[in-house]
């Protein structure tokens, strides 16, 4: 499969379809690419669209991004150092510390999306088994035992069938794909539209921070972005129209305590309304659902493209590894069953937040506000909120890793550490790029494959197992295992000398445990998978 842009008609059978070219329809195909899955992606339109959509990233983010093929300087990225959230009655009441990384990632950074959907499409554009084509809509779907017969229209009208052995709605928050396969959303709408507006040519001039101006009168979150671009978000007032708000008078009227007039370079305005839904499942039979089409989270925590990029990493692998044969169907029920749960968490923190952020009243907003303000004299309470304590760590109670032992460090169901580490070779990168594609057993300080008998080799390497041994920073290996030294300690200090771990490809732990214990460690990993 080729990627030709001007291939007017799609195959007619994929190993995945994707309904849904955006930045998570994108990312799912650039991780289907890399493991070799036969994927077509298809959207309504050829190009990306120039809107003003999410702006906001975190470190997990960033690291899924990396796990996709994008190297850090893919796209441009501010890095943010705090949030601070005002009250003009109280002042500031509340503050989270980004500075500094996570899991080798600015812990905090915005983007400008176009920049880093041109990356991503140029990421997939790499793979002769990845096809992507706009001007086509999804019109029916069904689906039987064996795979997906879709309908595509095309943009001169006719219609064209597909067979996927899967398919993927990525089509975000109108999505045709949760419509046809009966999966309505659950949720609320926040009876608040706002206005938001991109200025540019700020450079030198733009916030380098988040705020948040939380006034009962006019709530207005605002942030600066790549390329010399500064965002504000305004709630609209009961009785105020779109075209009032989106008028250039009045925007500038809005900006004028910021930029003034003869200064404002307005690149884009949209009146949008927030909402807070999610689907009741992320799929029906063998047609799933990520990002907006599965779940819709309010900006106020920034975590709705975060959250649509851990279903795509979620996903593409156990896909991969069923279509590769190395893994029984049933391992696709776990992407529902931990990526639901975690969303819901998820927009449940954004709802509290937009509390935060959109009091009804002035009592309320002095109230409220000043309560926060008096939280924050306690240590261990402000340690909570402004060290992001508050926010779900991205930890499965249920999925596909062996359940969780007391008194572990490395949590089973949780992400694996990353850090710095040196290669044989001398070259120093971050850890998740040593793991590569593979599921991977990794020695923390020993051998991981010496540990294991050769039969228990073979059936480790036939379901797509590898290896990799981390060592102390200085420390060398003469045996053939992948060797890597733990250049800050990163992977080392998270379990006793002489662990394992079982890493699943996209980086959750599925297993760990004593060396003692690796022949049991792999035929328990084995098993999860159906062998």
């Amino acid at each position: 499969m080729h990627n030709n842009k001007n291939t007017p008609t799609p195959p007619e059978a994929v190993d995945v379809l994707v309904i849904g070219n955006g930045p998570v329809g994108a990312t799912l195909a650039a991780l289907l690419g890399r493991y070799g899955v036969q994927t077509l992606a298809v959207d309504k339109v050829h190009d990306i669209l120039l809107m003003p959509r999410a702006i906001a990233l975190d470190n997990e983010a960033l690291r899924i991004l990396q796990l996709a093929g994008l190297t850090e300087d893919a796209f441009d990225k501010i890095v943010i150092p705090e949030v601070r959230m005002h009250c003009p009655m109280v002042g500031q009441f509340g503050r989270a510390n980004t500075s500094g990384s996570l899991d080798g990632h600015p812990k905090l950074v915005t983007f400008y999306q176009p920049d880093l959907e041109r990356s991503m499409r140029a990421q997939y554009q790499r793979f002769d088994n990845v096809l992507n084509l706009g001007g086509f809509t999804l019109e029916t779907l069904s689906q039987d035992s064996d795979g997906v017969s879709a309908t595509l229209r095309g943009e001169d009208g006719n219609q064209h069938q597909v067979r996927a052995r899967y398919l993927v709605g990525a089509d975000g928050a109108s999505s045709r794909v949760r419509s046809l396969i009966g999966q309505d959303f659950e949720g609320q709408s926040y009876s608040e539209d706002w206005l938001i507006v991109d200025a540019a040519d700020r450079e030198q001039q733009a916030i380098d921070h988040v705020e948040f101006i939380c006034d009962h009168r006019r709530p207005t979150p605002h942030m600066p972005a790549p390329g010399g671009r500064e965002r504000w978000e305004f709630m609209l007032h009961a009785g105020e129209s779109r075209e009032e708000m989106e008028s250039d008078a009045h925007i500038a009227k809005l900006l004028e305590k910021w930029i003034s007039p003869d200064q404002l370079k307005v690149e884009r305005k949209a009146v949008y309304r927030f909402h807070a839904r999610c689907c009741d499942s992320f799929q029906r039979g063998r047609v799933f659902l990520i990002g907006d089409a599965a779940h819709i989270t309010p900006p106020f925590v920034g975590q709705g493209l975060v959250a649509g990029l851990r279903d795509a990493s979620n996903l593409a692998w156990k896909l991969a590894w069923v279509l590769n044969g190395r893994a029984n169907p049933k391992i696709l029920d776990s992407y529902d069953e931990e990526r639901r749960p975690h969303a819901q968490e998820m927009i449940a923190l954004a709802k509290l937040m937009g509390r935060m952020v959109m009091p009804s009243n002035a009592p309320m907003a002095f109230i409220g506000h000043g309560l926060m303000r008096v939280l924050r004299l306690v240590p261990s309470l402000r340690r909570y909120f402004e060290e992001l304590e508050i926010k779900p760590k991205n930890n499965f109670k249920r999925g596909l890793f062996v359940p969780r032992a007391r008194g572990r460090r490395l949590r089973r169901g949780g992400l694996f550490p990353q850090g710095l580490v040196r290669s044989a070779n001398g070259a120093i990168g971050l850890s998740d790029d040593a793991l590569g594609d593979n599921l991977t057993l990794v020695g923390l300080g020993i051998d991981p494959r010496a540990q294991l008998d050769q039969h228990t080799q073979q059936q480790w390497e036939r379901a797509g197992g590898g290896y990799l041994q981390v060592g102390l920073h200085g420390q060398k290996s003469k045996a053939s295992t992948p060797f890597v030294e733990d250049m800050g300690r990163a992977l080392l200090a998270n379990a006793p000398p002489g662990s394992l771990a079982v890493v699943r490809p996209d980086r959750i732990v599925m297993h760990e445990g004593p060396q003692k214990h690796a022949t049991t460690m792999v035929r328990e990993s084995l098993a999860l998978l159906g062998h």
